[in-house]
């Protein structure tokens, strides 16, 4: 049986949260010193994108449907979801500029997701088979 349509309210909630932060005008995010000395823009971008993945995934593991192959699909979905969001930053944000950085940033957060889910779907699977 497919996931029901709620299982994924949170994914879309993430998604749209994810998407705001993302074209906020430049003057709206905070300028310190001590948040570009500690990356703090990338930890917030592997932070948003890890949990993109792990929300879109999650009802397809919870249900037991999630094969690698799936979970590899949406992985790179959030992958270009983020690529284009680093273009809609370039030409239709506000004082937000295209950064290589931010992509290999989300990239790293959607790995991560992707692992953590993958570990969850694993455990579920031997889990059954015992």
């Amino acid at each position: 049986m497919k996931p029901a349509f709620t299982a994924f309210i949170p994914a879309a909630l993430w998604l749209a949260i994810t998407t705001f932060l993302l074209v906020i005008p430049g003057s709206d995010l905070p300028k310190d010193t001590f948040l570009d000395e500690i990356y703090f823009d990338k930890w917030v971008h592997i932070g948003l994108f890890s949990g993109l993945t792990f929300l879109t995934a999650y009802p397809f593991v919870a249900k037991n449907l999630a094969s690698l192959k799936l979970l590899i699909k949406i992985g790179t979905g959030v992958i270009i979801y983020g690529v284009l969001m680093e273009f809609v930053q370039k030409y239709l944000a506000l004082e937000r500029s295209f950064d290589g950085w931010d992509i290999l940033a989300d990239a790293t957060g959607c790995l991560f997701g992707f692992l953590v889910v993958n570990s969850l779907r694993l455990r579920i699977k031997r889990r059954e088979s015992i």
